[in-house]
């Protein structure tokens, strides 16, 4: 059981990814003027990413990652590992914030925001999986947790 909840956590990240790299590069085609900025085609594909496909994926993976939480939950890398989650969340957030706004016909950034924007979550996969793979059991100078002091 706990493999497969590892491998629903680690599928649905990696949906909920590709929309987090994918969404950014629909508003730097709608800031250049691509043929992917015809409105017919970015608000449906934008919404579908965001609602049917990114949000539904960062749920699963979310519950799916508090269950597996509750079944082992020791070690300074599980703190690093959220703090770099809870990013993750927030530009999801303010990807949909910006999605709303282009849907109103306010754009207030530019393509280069958007490139960067883009960018933003691979940074984040990679520190996940470095955190992920590596477990420290401290952070730096930080003592480690009561869990594994007792031991």
């Amino acid at each position: 059981m706990y493999f497969w909840l590892k491998v629903l956590h680690i599928g649905a990240m990696a949906v909920w990814f590709t929309g987090l790299f994918f969404l950014p590069r629909l508003f730097v085609a709608h800031g250049h003027g691509e043929i992917d900025d015809d409105r017919g085609y970015l608000t449906p594909a934008a919404n579908l990413l965001f609602f049917r496909i990114a949000t539904p994926a960062a749920l699963v993976t979310t519950i799916a990652g508090m269950i597996l939480m509750a079944w082992n939950p020791d070690g300074a890398w599980l703190v690093m590992k959220l703090s770099v989650v809870a990013i993750a969340v927030l530009i999801h957030l303010y990807l949909g914030v910006l999605l709303y706004q282009l849907g109103q016909g306010n754009d207030r950034h530019g393509p280069w925001t958007y490139r960067a924007l883009g960018w933003t979550p691979f940074a984040l996969l990679l520190a996940i999986a470095a955190i992920t793979g590596a477990k420290p059991d401290t952070a730096a100078d930080l003592p480690p947790p009561p869990a594994q002091a007792a031991r």
